[in-house]
């Protein structure tokens, strides 16, 4: 493979990777925006439950205020963008179960065409935040210890990629793969090294 080749591979990887996060961007902002209103309608009826403008004036408050209401709010965005490339924008599979090795590569064969694809990559990628955003919110039950944060990483997105893929089996919605739990958890536990770095980095500054 030339250079000019790499190049428009890389290229092309990028493009795909940075089509699959936008589109369900504005979607997730919406969704985790409307998720933080049902949670203050939770725990903070009195102010949020007196009409929309002072619902909105408590949720900008609270924004700004509440690190624990920042933290919950990202969760909520970085699980949306996930649902949505889940579940939420999947089509109706006839058979579930007709691919559950899945694609392990970046290449396809379709009706003898050999086809790109950066499925495996995206799988890595939108689990890095989810695991990251969720060690940032509930860390302080967690040990600093790099081995407890790698294990703990790999356990959430592990039990939350099991989650979809059997969501995605018994609502057919997408097909049940292997291949997508193993480079789920992958990303998972590379989100718990980005936490621990980032955490690291912190506490030198």
């Amino acid at each position: 493979m030339t250079i000019k080749e790499t190049i428009d591979l890389l290229g092309k990887i990028l493009t795909n990777i940075l089509t699959a996060l936008y589109e369900p961007f504005g979607f997730a902002l919406l969704l985790s925006f409307l998720a933080m209103f049902f949670y203050l309608y939770a725990y903070e009826p009195t102010t949020a439950g007196k009409g929309w403008k002072n619902a909105i004036v408590t949720w900008y408050r609270k924004f700004k205020e509440s690190v624990c209401f920042r933290k919950l709010f990202f969760l909520a965005f970085v699980t949306s963008l996930i649902l949505f490339r889940t579940l939420l924008n999947r089509k109706m599979w006839m058979n579930p179960l007709s691919d559950v090795m899945g694609g392990w590569g970046i290449w396809e064969t379709v009706n003898g065409e050999r086809k790109l694809t950066t499925e495996c990559i995206e799988n890595v990628i939108m689990m890095v935040p989810f695991s990251a955003v969720v060690l940032w919110t509930f860390g302080e039950k967690i040990e600093n210890s790099l081995k407890k944060i790698l294990w703990q990483s790999g356990k959430i997105a592990f039990c939350f990629s099991i989650s979809i893929e059997m969501l995605q089996l018994l609502l057919r919605l997408g097909t049940f793969q292997l291949s997508d739990i193993f480079y789920n958890t992958v990303g998972g536990v590379l989100g718990g090294v980005c936490y621990s770095g980032i955490k690291k980095a912190i506490k030198k500054m």
